[in-house]
């Protein structure tokens, strides 16, 4: 078990594990498809890949990833993919299962609810607490600039209700002073960024005099604010953003994601904006897909969080639109996205707006139509980012040619579909007034020094030796999965009929876990046999085994159970028949008679073993 894990009772702890569900958990940062045989599949949320080969079970309330070897039930989950604590977990997913926990002492006294959860628990709730506190303030005489802003970019309330806007008051403490008297200490809100010390050793708030964005996290808590400058003798920046915490990481959030994440993934597409206000413009003009960083520039981690919503990979390929205004900074910002664009297997447009517009700006000018329009007139990023180089030189001139031939060549050595290389060789070789076989030159020089088309490095997958190996795999996969239906067969037939020494390791555990026998399945019992389990490579292949379909078409029956426990006890008498006929042979019948009858009648019995448990296993093919 985790090391903490006593602090909370085990009997509660499962009825956590039962009643969390690993799709709705998962769900809420990949977007997972149908695997087949029950189970659904999606981009590993925990390395970076093209092709999925993260599986989860809803029927075993499990997951595994084969690239990298992640695996776990929703508590194991979130504890890798949210950086929670395992009691922070436990009762994240108990709170939303409604579910009471009990917490055990250290003296042994009655079990008692404990009054306090872990830190990131805490400065979860310190932030609710403070949008709840902006959000009254929005109303107050003293946020009037801040109202008359939101109106004149088109937000009345029930916009700035739905957004969760709020108001800093033109206070130094108010917002230390509420939560303080809620309860949280001085450590908490200054580990929260919400305020900070000042010199006088007395807390003080970090927005002041300012409008706020809550910042939530693709599941809905929020970790931050985002806060615009108001009045001209506010000497600070324009956006002012909570510094980073244990909870707020700039380079993963996205603005907007919570609202954004379920369309994302039914439309197969994001939209890449640039402030809290574009991101509102575009959902309140019908295209609620848009989101936008949060004091950063657009970048890999933020890359990866949309790859696992758009389940950008292989197999299918979604749409990535970045809005950049069409003024300089807006060029430089498309051209520095392109050289991201390598990262995404989908496809990559960038939607200009008209007159440097934002689509704020453009949905007050011209409506709600307009910012759609903007969005459906998008065009391939490649398209644009050659256009903006080519128009940097003086084409006219030898020498602006060549130099403009050398600075896009490696722009079309990027783009990852290499059927659509030639053509944009041709097109550019049409751009720049030269022929086709300078140009695809230097397109396949910045092929052969960039390393675009090395075959990617895959991490080392799970191997299957021989059909031996394969009947093992798939008793210990009816152990884990159908542990009612294979109960007292698979008990039966101990760790000498696996072959593999982790495959053993496995079997072990499966006994020390109280055998196949004990267990009704799912989560629970899955995470008790890799708890049992010794060997680290054994912990993560049960990981792996709880969600590899069985080998059956339909419903797994006592029947298939039968045959592939007598195939697999076959396949170890086999292997002790081979051993005593080697041995046999090198016995000397006459020197050695007795020695000799008693292998050669041991291996008689073998046999007659060996055929039963055919004739068993091939009764039901």
């Amino acid at each position: 078990m985790y090391a903490v894990a006593g602090r909370v009772k085990d009997e509660d702890i499962a009825l956590v594990r039962d009643r969390s569900s690993i799709v709705d958990v998962i769900s809420e940062t990949v977007t997972l498809r149908s695997a087949g045989g029950g189970n659904l599949k999606g981009l590993c949320p925990f390395h970076d890949e093209k092709t999925p080969s993260f599986n989860v079970s809803p029927a075993r309330n499990v997951y595994f990833c084969h690239g990298c070897g992640q695996g776990g039930d929703a508590i194991k989950f979130l504890m890798d993919a949210e950086h929670l604590t395992f009691i922070e977990s436990v009762e994240r997913l108990a709170g939303k299962a409604g579910i009471q926990l009990r917490y055990d002492t250290e003296t042994g006294a009655p079990s008692t609810p404990r009054p306090q959860a872990g830190q990131k628990q805490r400065l979860l709730a310190a932030h609710v607490a403070a949008v709840d506190f902006y959000r009254e303030q929005l109303g107050t005489p003293g946020a009037r600039k801040a109202r008359e802003f939101l109106a004149e970019r088109g937000f009345g309330r029930d916009a700035a209700e739905k957004y969760g806007c709020g108001f800093a008051p033109d206070s130094w403490d108010a917002l230390a002073k509420h939560l303080r008297m809620k309860g949280f200490t001085a450590e908490e809100l200054t580990a929260a960024g919400l305020c900070k010390p000042a010199r006088s050793g007395s807390l003080i708030d970090r927005f002041r005099r300012r409008l706020l964005w809550p910042i939530r996290d693709v599941s809905g808590d929020v970790i931050g604010f985002g806060a615009r400058k108001l009045f001209e003798d506010d000497d600070g920046p324009k956006y002012l953003n909570t510094p980073e915490t244990p909870i707020y990481k700039k380079s993963h959030v996205l603005y907007g994601l919570d609202h954004a994440k379920r369309e994302i993934a039914k439309r197969g597409r994001a939209v890449i904006v640039e402030g809290y206000t574009d991101v509102m413009a575009c959902h309140e003009a019908g295209e609620p897909t848009a989101v936008a960083t949060c004091g950063t520039a657009f970048g890999v981690d933020h890359i990866q969080v949309l790859r696992r919503l758009l389940m950008d990979s292989d197999s299918f390929t979604g749409e990535i639109i970045y809005t950049f205004d069409g003024d300089a900074a807006g060029q430089k910002a498309a051209l520095r996205a392109f050289e991201e664009d390598q990262r995404f297997v989908g496809r990559t447009f960038i939607a200009v707006s008209p007159d440097n517009m934002d689509p704020c700006e453009l949905r007050l000018a011209r409506g709600d139509l307009a910012v759609r329009d903007m969005i459906a007139g998008r065009e391939p990023l490649v398209d644009f980012a050659l256009r903006q180089t080519l128009a940097r030189f003086d084409l006219d001139s030898v020498e602006g040619r060549v130099e403009a031939m050398r600075r896009a060549a490696p722009l079309v050595a990027k783009i990852k579909d290499r059927e659509k290389r030639p053509e944009y060789a041709r097109k550019l070789a049409g751009d720049l007034g030269m022929d086709l076989e300078p140009v695809q030159r230097a397109v396949n020089n910045a092929l052969r020094s960039s390393g675009v088309d090395q075959p990617p490095q895959r991490a080392p997958q799970s191997s299957v030796d021989s059909p031996q190996r394969l009947v093992e795999r798939e008793a210990l996969k009816l152990a884990l999965q159908e542990p009612v239906l294979a109960g007292p067969m698979f008990d039966a037939l101990g760790p000498e009929n696996y072959g593999d020494s982790v495959l053993q390791a496995v079997r072990e555990a499966i006994t020390h876990a109280g055998g196949a026998s004990s267990a009704t399945g799912g989560a629970v019992w899955i995470e008790k046999v890799r708890d049992a389990c010794a060997d680290l490579g054994g912990q993560v292949l049960v990981s792996e085994l709880a969600v590899e379909p069985l080998y059956v078409d339909g419903q797994v029956d006592p029947r298939y159970v039968q045959i592939t426990l007598a195939r697999l006890q076959g396949g170890a008498l086999a292997t002790r028949i081979r051993d005593l006929k080697s041995k046999v042979q090198r016995v000397n019948p006459v020197a050695n008679k007795d020695q000799y009858l008693a292998l050669a009648g041991e291996l008689f019995s073998l046999e007659q073993q060996a055929r039963a448990l055919r004739e068993q296993a091939a009764g039901g093919l």
